[in-house]
């Protein structure tokens, strides 16, 4: 039986360079397990929009966070409030084709299909009866509390006021 302590194995940190318009671009070989989820995860929800995975932004943020994590290019903050203006500029002069080409195919694979698997698996969920159930246990002690606001801020002299007036109006008739 091999140990596993005596295999002395790390994550692989590696990255490889490639030059694009005269700018030297680290590109990492693996990117951790966890950064992986991150990346799937925040690409599949600001991709959400009215209850469903929009493709287009599917594609945008899903280069954008590749861009981000696997590459060496330092994005300000305010560069990235507006990510669609980034994303066109990044597509249009062609870096995202150029770091595509310098991914690991596999990781590249691999990564689509795991975003596209999840989000399959999230359109099913969506749609079951554990996530209405799960809505339900959510969303009612919210609308209960909001409903006891109600209640609690109603006033009886105010809306006999409003009663009277309403039957003054109607010529002292009731209201029906």
């Amino acid at each position: 039986m091999i140990s596993y302590a005596n295999m002395k194995l790390k994550p692989v940190t590696t990255t490889h360079k490639f030059e694009w318009n005269g700018n030297e671009i680290e590109v990492l070989d693996y990117l951790p397990i966890e950064d992986k989820y991150d990346l799937i995860m925040i690409t599949l929800q600001k991709s959400f929009e009215d209850g469903y995975y929009n493709p287009i932004k599917i594609d945008e943020f899903f280069h954008l966070h590749l861009i981000y994590m696997y590459t060496n290019i330092n994005f300000t903050e305010k560069q990235k409030e507006d990510e669609h203006k980034l994303y066109d500029s990044l597509k249009s002069n062609g870096l995202i084709d150029a770091f595509i080409e310098q991914m690991n195919e596999f990781d590249y694979s691999e990564l689509f299909n795991m975003l596209d698997d999840t989000k399959r698996e999230l359109v099913e969920y969506k749609h079951s009866t554990s996530a209405l159930i799960q809505s339900l246990i959510v969303d009612l002690p919210k609308q209960a509390e909001a409903a006891k606001q109600i209640v609690d801020s109603f006033d009886a002299e105010k809306y006999q006021n409003v009663i009277n007036f309403a039957k003054a109006a109607n010529g002292g008739r009731e209201i029906e």
